[in-house]
């Protein structure tokens, strides 16, 4: 499985993002998928994850009212819809891929990993 995230980009305080994790593979489809994020100087930490079906969501409680993640399986992508952005909200972003079908915030989990998309917030 290879994944590929995008949508960052530079936006101001208040403003959204959606990012989108693209995967390779039709196993994709049947993999927990999570989110994580690693600021300058910082440990990576996660974010957001999304069981296999979409019927499960979990999210860090410091993001839970304004991080939404969404599957589309047929299209093999993950979405993650970031409103109301802080200046803390500034890292790397990047999306994983679980061989197990649960939604998981343990990085340990997580068996494929994209490069990473910049996310990054202006005061």
């Amino acid at each position: 499985v290879q994944l590929q995230a995008s949508g960052g980009g530079l936006v101001q305080a208040g403003g959204s993002l959606r990012l989108s994790c693209a995967a390779s593979g039709y196993s994709f489809r049947l993999y927990g998928v999570g989110w994580f994020r690693q600021a300058p100087g910082k440990e990576r930490e996660f974010v957001a994850a999304i069981s296999w079906s979409g019927d499960s969501t979990v999210y860090a409680s410091s993001v839970q009212d304004r991080f939404t993640i969404s599957r589309h399986n047929a299209k093999n992508i993950v979405s993650l819809l970031i409103n109301s952005l802080k200046p803390e909200d500034t890292a790397v972003y990047y999306c994983a891929a679980s061989r197990s079908s649960a939604a998981q915030d343990s990085i340990r989990r997580y068996d494929y990993w994209g490069q990473g998309t910049l996310v990054t917030v202006s005061s």
